[in-house]
């Protein structure tokens, strides 16, 4: 049996890592680090074929997103274990086991206050990812490296532009339900962007300007 205690120990709490590195070896699941991925923070896949369960976690979230994010995905492969395909993704199935995989890391109190709170709320009724609870959402983000550097969509005003770490431009709109309408300025698509989307602001130039 491998410790993968000391890598795991680089990305989330240390307390964490011995208990991580027994779910890895308990359940035979290839545990990936990965690069950052805009739609993602982590990705759980069934076996098929020859491969096993398959994990993945985005390796720049802060310490205890990452944590949260992998017991998100092991509580997917106990679901699957225990169901195969006949549950829904994020039913109420997925739901207790993420509870009962979470309760006993508030134990150990390895989260700040203010986050164990939020996971706490937060458990009550699990949502398909915490990025979807804006409460807990926005108090994990407090803890990112630079966070007070970091501007978001919910941030600007209305009507103001801005763009992505690939260069597209946008204007921003009004709010619908959760999310923010925003239009594409080469394209004048409208798109729905996450309150809490990070973003770059921009000057609004003759060459960016447009009638929506």
């Amino acid at each position: 049996m491998q410790d993968y205690s000391a890598t795991l120990k680089r990305f989330m709490p240390e307390e964490a890592a011995p208990i991580i590195s027994r779910w890895i070896n308990d359940t035979g699941c290839l545990f990936k680090i990965s690069k950052t991925r805009s739609t993602k923070l982590g990705d759980y896949r069934a076996p098929f074929r020859t491969a096993g369960h398959r994990i993945s976690v985005n390796h720049d979230l802060n310490p205890y997103s990452f944590l949260i994010t992998t017991i998100h995905e092991f509580a997917h492969l106990q679901t699957w274990q225990q169901h195969k395909h006949a549950v829904k993704p994020h039913g109420n199935e997925w739901k207790s086991n993420f509870q009962n995989l979470m309760n006993p890391f508030l134990g150990l109190q390895i989260f700040p206050a203010e986050i164990a709170t939020a996971v706490a709320q937060y458990l009550a009724n699990p949502a398909a990812s915490s990025c979807t609870d804006l409460h807990l959402f926005r108090t994990l983000k407090k803890f990112d490296k630079h966070a007070d550097q970091v501007l978001t969509v919910e941030m600007l005003p209305e009507k103001s532009h801005f763009k992505l770490q690939n260069g597209r431009v946008f204007q921003k709109q009004e709010k619908v339900r959760k999310r923010y309408k925003c239009v594409e300025l080469s394209s004048n698509k409208i798109y729905l962007f996450h309150p809490i989307a990070e973003i770059y602001p921009i000057e609004t130039t003759h060459q960016h300007e447009k009638t929506i």
